[in-house]
């Protein structure tokens, strides 16, 4: 692969810096195979860790102008990766991040020898921004979550002011900006207003606030018709806004492996009655929680379909093991786009990050959100009070009663139909501005004229 990239003549390149972690990588390589469909003749340099190159590479498709290239992350010599929320090798990776990927990007000794004419990046590398300016050429940061997400991180200075004299009321509602009547004190990412406002990455994000400002353009995992006050607060604050979504969407018949069995399984279920469940990559539900859901779906009797990332024999009950058999399927993996897609699937039982968000509202399944981190709760919110489109939990946690209820809701005939209405509106929403003429696809085209010509 590298030595077609010595050797072909390319009109220029564009460099891509990639974060690592969760569905990040994977929105960013979607959109840089949009931008490489669209301009044959330029080169994408795809800079990230080997681990995740070598996750997201491994998909079976390939663009002949697409290279992939190694950064360190920042681990130690021999660190042990810890199960649960990627905090520690997170941090790591960032302390490290400027000098990595200056390495490089400097190591690639053949990107030397063709001109670079943009650098693409997560938004979370900021720093991105300073090398696109030594280079004298357009950054373009990617900000892989939603408008409000966004517009939360770009107002910190904000919210810390005019929250500082709520205390311990996590109740508090966001009055001081239009579209966050819904939105709660403790709805708010990590590192605006609570948890470490010093951790690395509150640190990042801070710096990120302050060089979005002057990147040549943004681009947002959005289409502005789902969060329109959003996009009017964040417009006239950056130089370009492009809401382009949904990066991450595959159709239903791509070529994305079903080594499990996931789909055969689905087709013996009846239509609308199953509930997936997936966490995403890094994420593990406390035990008692991991209790309290088992209890439910048993005695709901609702089928499901679970993309489990531990070891069952250890993280279950022997009992509910055996239910399983009659009532359930455990996989390690998913895919995912195909499992939503899937006419037996009636609700998706998730973490409510963006990715799945996205997927959902495309594949038009209900969430029962159980947020995590950062925007998760923020997201499960708009889903739940904003949108109408899917259901959050009594204090954002797992309990038996917690999840019958909102299943209960959710196959309700009423109930459920109403919230899969406000889905297909969204969805609707999602596709006009995917046509030509549609706000997405006119952002992209601005994209792809800045980046490639």
């Amino acid at each position: 692969m590298e030595e077609v990239a010595r050797t072909h003549q390319w009109r220029h390149q564009v460099l891509i810096f990639a974060f690592p972690f969760g569905s990040h990588p994977s929105c960013l390589l979607t959109l840089v195979r949009r931008l490489a469909d669209e301009a044959p003749a330029v080169k994408f340099s795809f800079f990230n860790t080997s681990i995740s190159n070598a996750a997201i590479f491994n998909d079976g498709r390939r663009n002949h102008n697409v290279f992939p290239y190694s950064v360190g992350d920042g681990l130690p010599e021999g660190y042990v990766r810890k199960q649960g929320v990627p905090a520690e090798p997170a941090a790591l990776f960032l302390k490290a991040a400027a000098g990595n990927f200056r390495m490089a990007v400097a190591a690639a000794a053949e990107t030397a020898a063709v001109e670079v004419r943009g650098v693409v990046s997560d938004a979370f590398l900021w720093f991105s921004g300073e090398i696109a300016a030594e280079m004298k050429v357009p950054w373009v940061p990617v900000w892989v979550p939603g408008l409000r997400s966004l517009v939360v991180h770009l107002h910190t200075d904000l919210f810390r002011r005019k929250l500082a004299d709520s205390g311990d009321d996590k109740e508090k509602v966001i009055d001081f900006l239009p579209g966050f009547e819904a939105i709660r004190k403790v709805d708010l990412q990590e590192g605006v207003v609570h948890g470490d406002l010093e951790s690395p990455f509150a640190n990042m994000l801070r710096k990120m606030e302050i060089h979005l400002l002057k990147a040549s353009a943004v681009v947002v995992n959005s289409f502005k018709e789902a969060e329109p006050e959003m996009f009017d607060i964040l417009k006239p604050m950056l130089q370009k806004l492009l809401t382009i979504a949904p990066l991450n969407i595959t159709p239903s018949t791509s070529i994305i492996a079903d080594e499990h069995g996931c789909l055969e399984w689905l087709d013996k279920q009846k239509p609308m009655s199953v509930a997936y469940i997936c966490f995403g990559t890094f994420l593990a539900l406390p035990p008692h929680e991991l209790t309290a859901l088992t209890e439910a779906l048993v005695e709901s009797r609702v089928h499901f379909l679970w993309s489990f990332r531990g070891n069952p024999k250890e993280s279950f009950s022997k009992e509910f093991l055996e239910v399983v058999d009659v009532q359930g399927k455990l996989v390690p993996w998913a895919p995912q786009t195909r499992v939503l897609a899937h006419p037996s699937v009636r609700v998706f039982i998730a973490h409510c990050g963006w990715n799945s968000v996205m997927e959902a509202i495309m594949a038009g399944v209900p969430m029962i959100c159980r947020p995590f981190v950062g925007d998760n709760a923020l997201n499960a919110r708009t889903m739940e009070f904003q949108w109408k489109a899917g259901l959050g939990l009594q204090d954002g946690i797992f309990t038996k009663d917690e999840v019958m209820k909102a299943m209960n809701s959710i196959f309700d005939p009423y109930k459920g139909s109403e919230i899969s209405r406000n889905l297909n509106t969204l969805k609707d929403l999602a596709l006009e501005a995917a046509r030509p003429e549609g706000s997405s696809a006119k952002n992209f085209n601005s994209l792809v004229e800045l980046l490639t010509k």
